[in-house]
């Protein structure tokens, strides 16, 4: 082992629930009484408050160090977080000051175009820039996420072969067993019927598998390139002209699009659509971090269905103009758009060439980590017999491990938390991978922290041939330790809500 690993642990608080704190005319600040007149005429009798809501009293120190407290216990993304499928990046945090500035914090969505020429200029510009990562001729932001950018394509898809007369025959869209779940999931959701297409020996459906499914009943093919195994189809611009013979859209989930930027672009491919996940691949924080943005990207063929508002940028300036033959609103007004100034913030910052390096050293990271994982006793990859180097992230299996200690990747991955490592990510439902994960360092990651993570893991998998209890058991130097998962589905044992709380304790007083 090259790295010694540290003595670890993370801050433990015995904390109360704010609401069980403070005590009666205790304040860090008193507002002004409520003025009667003052409400608002337009709320109703029946909506107004009879008696001051159930806020804890509490001095400002005593909220100050509840909450740095808690802070401070923060379980996950603190750590070294190798984090698949899709790429998880450091998220800068001078982006987070430009997203807290008044001028784009207080922005109301209903102001007129001439107040908001900046922000509107961000994300045309956005939208350019990403028109030359893609090919494609126009981006919108308002879908809340990948899923919601899978969903907006079944929506153009269905909105196309409506306008064409086509919409009662043409109701399978087509995917593959590794392609994220969201495609299969949109694509029902919207009403088409899924055709799935098994993973073959090369890791991916065979050209002749693609053959034999296309009809004239083909709305779409939906898939991600590469897949969740590392693994390119290198067929994929065949698979497309194909489609496109049959009479269908192409569309390509660039949910692992960091190994490939700059090296492809969907539209060059023949793609009519994609999307790129701002959250992810773009530097933009994700879940608690911040609200998801799936940009969507089609051809100009396409462009007429997008839901709008569009935004143009004319003599005068940047216009928004709705789109009277697009697919209506998938989500409120533009989308996240602090999210938005965020991903483009990231852009200017990388450059081409800043984007062209990242894209390297995330292939380069992922096949150090490869050779040095799979010289782990128990280590194996997805399609072990496939030697060839993979893209940017690779997923792993523990399955002849556990088969030999009883001990599972999740155990494994709580005891790794006992040593700094955020929770591993192990695979999309269903795995068909036995004990998956899937690290993903792209290009944030430091050789050192890399290489702790890889020895992590290993002394880990040693312990847990010596001592397996200790790692069935864990984590033990966390801020919990493993809970009881019996009563998770029983309403009666747990509350979500203090109001909840309050009511079933009553009710078992």
């Amino acid at each position: 082992m090259s790295t010694r690993l540290r003595n670890y642990h993370a801050p433990v608080w015995d904390e109360p629930l704010i609401m069980e704190m403070g005590g009666p005319g205790r304040r860090g600040v008193v507002p002004p009484q409520p003025i009667e007149h003052a409400v608002a005429p337009e709320v109703p009798t029946a909506l107004r408050r009879s008696v001051p809501p159930a806020l804890p009293e509490i001095a400002e120190p005593d909220v100050l160090r509840h909450y740095l407290h808690l802070s401070q216990e923060t379980m996950g993304m603190v750590g070294i977080s190798l984090f698949g499928t899709c790429t998880m990046k450091y998220n800068p945090r001078v982006n987070e000051r430009f997203a807290a500035l008044a001028t784009l914090a207080d922005v109301h969505p209903h102001q007129d175009d001439s107040t908001v020429q900046g922000l509107l200029e961000i994300v045309h510009r956005l939208d350019l820039a990403l028109r030359e990562l893609s090919g494609m001729d126009r981006f919108v932001f308002q879908a809340g996420g990948g899923a919601g950018a899978a969903y907006l394509h079944t929506a153009v898809t269905r909105a196309y072969f409506a306008d064409r007369g086509e919409l009662g025959r043409r109701r399978e869209i087509i995917t593959t067993a590794q392609a994220h779940p969201c495609n299969p999931a949109t694509a029902s959701a919207a009403g088409f019927d899924v055709v799935t297409l098994p993973l073959e020996d090369e890791g991916y459906p065979a050209v002749e598998a693609l053959r034999s499914v296309l009809s004239d009943r083909t709305a779409a093919l939906m898939v991600n390139n590469p897949d969740d195994m590392g693994i390119y189809n290198p067929h994929i611009k065949q698979w497309v002209d194909l489609v496109h013979e049959a009479g269908g859209l192409c569309f390509y989930d660039h949910a692992n699009f960091n190994g490939v930027m700059s090296r492809l672009r969907a539209r060059e491919l023949g793609f009519d659509a994609c999307m790129f996940m701002l959250h992810k691949t773009f530097g933009v924080p994700k879940g608690g971090g911040g609200p998801a943005v799936g940009a969507y990207g089609c051809s100009a063929e396409l462009e007429r269905f997008l839901p709008g508002p569009l935004i143009d940028r004319t003599d005068d300036g940047y216009v928004r103009r709705e789109n009277p033959g697009g697919v209506g609103r998938v989500r409120e007004f533009l989308g996240n758009l602090n999210q938005v100034v965020k991903a483009y913030s990231w852009v200017l910052a990388m450059g081409g060439d800043g984007i062209r390096e990242a894209a390297d050293i995330s292939v380069l990271a992922n096949n150090y980590m490869e050779t040095r994982l799979l010289a782990i006793p128990g280590v194996t990859k997805a399609f072990p017999h496939l030697v060839a180097h993979r893209m940017e992230m690779t997923r792993y299996s523990l399955g002849d491990y556990t088969e030999q200690t009883g001990i599972t990747v999740a155990d494994v991955a709580n005891r790794m938390a006992d040593y700094g490592i955020d929770e591993m990510w192990f695979s999309h439902e269903p795995w068909i991978v036995p004990e998956p994960f899937t690290p993903e360092a792209g290009e944030g990651w430091s050789i050192e922290d890399i290489d702790y993570w890889i020895d992590v893991l290993a002394a880990v998998l040693e312990e847990g041939r010596r001592d397996p209890e200790t790692v069935r058991t864990a984590p033990h130097r966390q801020v919990v330790a493993q809970l009881d998962p019996s009563g998770l589905d029983d309403a009666d044992r747990w509350a979500t809500t203090w109001r909840a709380h309050l009511r079933k304790s009553s009710a078992g007083a």
